[in-house]
């Protein structure tokens, strides 16, 4: 078995000792520039890890009678489907339609059903609202969202009452007043090869340059 319940200071060490804390010049998945990037496939490889993670998020929910937990195809795929094995609860997800986030494969929400949304990490929150409001369109109940790390500071807002194991207070801009863009500095989107601009680098975290944290967001 695993930790019983992680603090937020022990997730960001579970990202750091996995390599999954990146420094840098990043383009997020929101399309907002960051210097700090978190790669949370490289925690979630390992299953311990995995099921650590889930098991802390779902301590949050063992009395709200979850019937179904939803998270939002690719990033949320591995970390709802261990809350949902820590709740006991039925996991399915969302993904992107013409650009619309909808239920597919067969997927049914009946109504009034129990439903929390998982993601691994909020930034804008943006597709945890969007997997909110297709849950939502087929009649279920939405509870409540999680997350692993909150990146936002607690500034996102979903539409329902949202948790995360851990806060970051990293700052997110807009590409148009990126100070790394400004300087010529090539922006890199993870998880892919390509490149905003040509040339440089991205960086590990360095021990020493540690993003603040905070409790967790409750």
């Amino acid at each position: 078995m695993g930790d019983k319940s992680l603090r937020s200071e022990d997730v960001i060490q579970k990202f750091r000792e996995t390599r999954a804390l990146l420094e840098g010049h990043f383009v997020l998945t929101s399309g907002l520039h960051s210097t700090i990037y978190l790669q949370c496939a490289l925690v979630l490889q390992h299953p311990r890890e995995a099921e650590n993670l889930g098991r802390s998020i779902a301590e949050h929910f063992q009395a709200e009678n979850i019937q179904t937990v939803a998270a939002p195809a690719i990033g949320g795929l591995i970390i709802g489907h261990e809350v949902a094995r820590a709740l006991g609860a039925r996991f399915i997800w969302t993904e992107r339609e013409n650009g619309k986030m909808v239920l597919r494969r067969g997927f049914s929400v009946s109504p009034g059903e129990r439903v929390l949304v998982v993601e691994d990490v909020v930034t804008t929150g943006g597709s945890t609202r969007e997997t909110v409001a297709a849950l939502e369109a087929n009649g279920a109940n939405v509870v409540a969202a999680a997350s692993i790390i909150d990146r936002s500071s607690g500034k996102a807002h979903v539409g329902v009452p949202r948790i995360a194991l851990a806060t970051l207070d990293v700052l997110s801009v807009d590409p148009a007043v990126c100070e790394a863009c400004k300087r010529g500095e090539p922006a890199i989107k993870p998880g892919s090869r390509k490149r905003q601009e040509a040339g440089g680098r991205s960086r590990r975290q360095d021990k020493n340059q540690r993003p603040k944290t905070k409790d967790q967001d409750n």
